[in-house]
């Protein structure tokens, strides 16, 4: 064997080990999947969902919980999409997958206006008709590929545009209180994970429904962050950091800190405070 063989050979190896690191981690860090949890796979085609399923099928072979995974594409109807693809894929590595027809490129082109991204209604159509799915096949869990930089690019996204201090959580209850999300991407790095798609040759099937529309806020919210990795490496890193160490009382939420009642609090430490020139006063 090559020298470049073992060495990429190696590279690849450390890149994979890592990766299921960091989904191990989070999975333990945020509880995502326990004993008996049937986990719904989202799988899209992209790069990300199949680095999940891939970690995740790894993980199942050695985990101390036994679980289920099964892969469920929804096939939006979208002119050109590769049927054929992903149920090949899917069988060849012998997983257990559902393909979901639902025609949501429709009713994306028909209701939004001229110039207008389809991201957000698309979305809410595909989140919509997966949780309904997740539901009619019993599953506990539905495992969403977001990544380290998507839940950063959502943070600013919803801080220039939205006015709110949020992003994608690791793991949540949806609004109707019927599906529990989970990200086991979330401490993952996307150029990690664009390398490790690569390597493994997964069949990508391209979004062109959202991918190639212009002036796509995330896609600027994208390069800004990009840009300040390369400026100053590890800049990411320290500001996933911050999303998973808020203070709530150095920010200015109401809702979420009780600024009002900073007096009765002061008061009520004053009162219970020992004063130490008081104590000395006494013992003389």
């Amino acid at each position: 064997m090559q020298a470049s063989t073992v060495t990429q050979k190696y590279e690849f190896n450390k890149l994979q080990k890592r990766l299921r690191r960091q989904v191990g981690n989070a999975i333990i860090d945020y509880g995502m999947i326990h004993e008996g949890d049937k986990v719904m796979v989202c799988l899209s085609g992209g790069k990300d969902s199949y680095t999940m399923l891939e970690i995740l099928m790894n993980l199942q072979r050695n985990a101390p919980v036994d679980f289920e995974l099964v892969a469920v594409n929804l096939d939006q109807k979208q002119p050109g999409f590769p049927e054929h693809v992903l149920p090949e894929y899917l069988a060849a590595r012998g997983v257990n997958y559902h393909i979901l027809e639902r025609d949501t490129y429709s009713v994306v082109k028909e209701k939004t206006p001229e110039g207008k991204t389809t991201c957000a209604l698309c979305s809410r159509l595909r989140r919509g008709s997966l949780y309904g799915f997740a539901e009619e096949i019993g599953a506990t869990k539905v495992a969403l590929g977001h990544h380290r930089e998507d839940i950063l690019e959502t943070l600013f996204l919803n801080m220039f545009f939205g006015g709110s201090l949020k992003s994608m959580p690791p793991k949540l209850l949806s609004d109707d209180g019927k599906n529990i999300v989970i990200r086991p991407l979330a401490y993952c790095r996307e150029a990690d994970i664009a390398e490790f798609s690569r390597q493994m040759a997964f069949p990508i099937i391209p979004c062109n429904l959202c991918g190639s529309q212009p002036n796509m806020q995330r896609q600027v919210v994208k390069e800004m962050l990009a840009e300040w990795e390369i400026k100053h490496p590890g800049r990411l890193e320290t500001m996933f950091k911050a999303v998973t160490n808020v203070a709530p009382s150095q920010l200015a939420d109401r809702n979420l800190f009780d600024f009002e009642g900073l007096e009765a609090k002061q008061r009520q430490r004053q009162e219970t405070r020992i004063d130490a020139f008081d104590l000395l006063a006494r013992e003389a």
